[in-house]
Parts: structure tokens; sequence; C-alpha cells
């Protein structure tokens, strides 16, 4: 009879979920939509600051309790005060934990794996020593939460990482062993681009002449809009043919609205929101000409793999995680975080047209990865880390029963001994009463 293999039960503990939308957000996404297919799959997340969001994916959502942080993208989740979401943790009898955070979410996916000895998976999203010092400005308290999620990570029975230099920095940050290298993906399919084919020029008011540079993620400074912003109208005072679309949405984007007005650009920059219609995304890659992505932030920046879907090369900055895989020229495009260098760059892209034709193309080779692919190596990866779990815990239950065998032993053997020595002390104390006892019989015997 064939043996039916039991469909994996997949724990994936995050501590923001939509319908906001981020990097790490858009990865558990991919992750649990395909992992779903073959296994089954369960999103920890918290709870979602728009009351009226209802969840609508192929895979089950669980979300906690959570208390709001003004001011801020991110909330904080409680998931130790809520009891329904204890109680859906503890019947989702979970064969592998993946956490894609170090925080609270992250913590409750470790203590689950270490209480149930099961596999525990982190993906290292973000540049933590970063976040943690632009926050306090304070090195002292940086490094004290930098050892504190490092802690966390170390829980875990694997680290992965995005990309070499992702691996090579939290290495560095103080983690156990060196991360394993597990890229990101797309799920847009290069065969497949025809389909997106929304009316961008219609819809954003652009015309067939328009150079368009495109940037796709969160509005804030870690991603370097101000410098893209300032970067934008110095090339803008040379060259009047181009526009640039920021697409996404975050608590500074009337602040950059505000700086595009004062530089008399609301023209030529297009603010678009959150976009979550995929056809809509799609179409604007494929209506863009270059992706301007100036972030010294991202570990990875998934936007360079979309983008290459539809054959649209990035401008990245030197030495930023995002060009670890991108070569100047060839695949894609790197410069200077220098505002006139980052414009001049761009102005040189478009005056060689071969050469560009020529990125175009490669980035599609070289930076294109298909999420379905990826999730295969996941689902690989998950199954080896279940078996050497198992294997570990058996060797850790045989060594356990072979000290509690040798202990067992021992106390038998002291027992045994204990027994030996009272033996011989009720002996020896028969020995040194024994002359005593023979001269008070004597003695009886004289009196008699």
């Amino acid at each position: 009879m064939k043996h039916i293999e039991k469909k994996l039960n997949i724990g994936l503990f995050i501590d923001t979920f939509y319908p906001m939308i981020d990097g790490v957000i858009t990865v558990v996404d991919n992750y649990a939509r395909r992992l779903n297919k073959i296994a089954n799959v369960t999103v920890f997340t918290i709870g979602s600051r728009d009351k009226k969001y209802v969840d609508n994916f192929p895979y089950k959502v669980v979300r906690c309790a959570k208390f709001d942080i003004p001011g801020l993208d991110y909330d904080l989740g409680l998931p130790g005060l809520d009891a329904k979401f204890q109680k859906e943790l503890k019947e989702s009898h979970l064969d592998v934990v993946h956490i894609h955070s170090p925080f609270t979410l992250g913590k409750v996916g470790t203590s689950y794996a270490k209480k149930h000895k099961i596999p525990c998976v982190a993906t290292n999203h973000s540049q933590f020593k970063q976040d943690f010092f632009k926050a306090t400005k304070s090195p002292a308290i940086t490094d004290m939460l930098l050892k504190n999620i490092v802690s966390v990570f170390n829980k875990c029975d694997e680290n992965w990482s995005v990309n070499e230099m992702t691996s090579e920095l939290f290495f560095e940050y103080g983690l156990k062993e060196k991360p394993y290298v597990m890229p990101n993906g797309t799920d847009f399919k290069a065969e497949d681009t025809q389909k997106y084919n929304v009316d961008v020029d219609k819809k954003y008011g652009l015309s067939d002449n328009d150079k368009i540079l495109l940037y796709v993620g969160r509005m804030n400074d870690l991603k370097n809009i101000p410098f893209l912003i300032e970067s934008f109208a110095e090339l803008s005072k040379s060259d009047k043919s181009f526009k640039l679309i920021l697409v996404g949405d975050g608590t500074k984007t009337e602040q950059y609205k505000e700086r595009v007005n004062e530089l008399r650009l609301t023209d030529k920059v297009i603010f678009t929101g959150k976009v979550a219609d995929k056809k809509l995304l799609g179409s604007i890659y494929k209506r863009a000409n270059l992706i301007t992505f100036p972030s010294c932030y991202d570990t990875d920046g998934l936007i360079k793999k979309e983008a290459a879907a539809f054959k649209t090369p990035t401008l990245v900055v030197k030495k930023s995680f995002t060009s670890s895989d991108i070569i100047d020229n060839v695949n894609g495009y790197i410069s200077n975080l220098e505002v006139k260098e980052f414009a001049d760059k761009i102005k040189n892209i478009f005056a060689n047209k071969e050469q560009y034709k020529k990125v175009c193309e490669n980035c599609l080779k070289d930076i294109y990865k298909n999420w379905d692919d990826i999730v295969l190596s996941v689902l690989e990866r998950y199954k080896l880390l279940i078996r050497q779990k198992k294997n570990k815990n058996k060797a850790i239950a045989k060594k356990s029963h072979y000290i509690q065998t040798i202990k067992a032993v021992q106390k038998q053997h002291q027992k045994i001994k204990q027994e030996k020595r009272i033996k011989k002390q009720r002996i020896n104390k028969k020995l040194v009463e024994y002359p005593k006892t023979i001269k008070n019989i004597r003695r009886r015997k004289k009196d008699n």
C-alpha cells in the first residue's frame, strides 16, 4: 500500500500584516499562499488598525489583541492577554515554526517550538542595528536592544538571510552560526506580463514620451525618499522628459508632498498611494523605464525582482544590501548616495540606449526569481529541519535514558556501599563491645 505523506502544519509568525503593506508582509503572504497548496498554513499576527478589515486568504490567519502606538506605522501585539489567540495556537499542532520578527509574535513562536520540541526557523529581514540607533540615538541602548533580538534568533534551529551580504551582517551581530541564504522572489511571472494591460498613461496623465522613474514601498525616511525627491529635482533642472511615480503610503507622505510642492514639481511627481490591485501594480512596473530605489536600509528589496519580471532595471545605492546581486551597467545600475551623481546617473542611463536594452534583458535573466521555485526550496528545507530535529530529540532522549540508567546504577551501587558500610559499622561495634561483654560476664560470675 502506498504511503500517504501527512500534510505539514506550518506556523508563520509576524508582528505586522495586511491591510498594511511592506516587504516582509509580502514575503509571508507569498510563502503562505504557495505552501498552503501542499500543507496547512497558519499566519499568527496582530489585529488590524482597520476595524472593518476582513481577512480573505486561502490560508488561515490568527490575530491577537494589540496596543496602538500613535505616530508609528506599527503596533504592539498582546498575545499573552488574548485567550482566543492562545486557544488557536494551542490547537494548531504545528510541525514547524517560522518567525519573521524577533519581537512579540516571534517570541511566541520560539516559545511554542521549544515547548513542543519542533524546529524553529527565523528569517532576518531588517537591519535592526540601524533601526535601533535611529530610534534611540544611543550606542549603548542600541547594543542592548541588538543583544536582545540576537538572543531570540539564537533560540532558533536555523536562521535565514535573503543574500550573502545580509548573512554576513547577522553573523557579525552575534548569531552562533552564519545564516543560511534563502532568497526572496516575486509572484509576477515573466511569461505572463502581457496580461498587465491597465492604461497607466490614462490613469495618471502620462504621455508616450514621458520617461518614467518608479519607486514602490513604504513612504518613510529609512527608504531615502527625501533623497530621491531632491535627486529628481536636480534631474528636472536639465531634462523635463522624466516623471517620478511614488507607489506606497506611510506617515511621511504629506510631508513629502509638501516638499514636492515647494520644488514646483507637482506636475512631475505622482503619489499613487497604496496600490493593492496586482494588475495595476504590474502595469505600472511594465510602464516604468527605471526603478529608482535609493534605500540603504532594505536587506534585499523585492521591488527589483518584481520589476525584473517586466524587464525594468533598478538603480540602487553603492554598497547597499540591495546592490548585492547587481552589476553596474550589466543587470542594473549603481550610484553613490549623492544627489547630483544620482541625477547624472539617470541621465547617462538613457543616453546609452543600446546598453540600456541589454541591461533590461539581463535583469530578467539575473535578478528575476519566481516565488514558486523559492517556496519549493523552503518546503524541502523545512522537511530537512524536521528530520534533523526528530533525530536530535531521539538522540537527546537516548542520552537522557543512558544518563538515567547510569544514575540508577550509581544509586544502586551507592546503596550497596551504604549497606556494606552499615554492616561493617555494626560488626566493628560488636567487636568493640565484645571485650566489655566478656569482662562483664566474668565479673558477674565472680560476684556469684
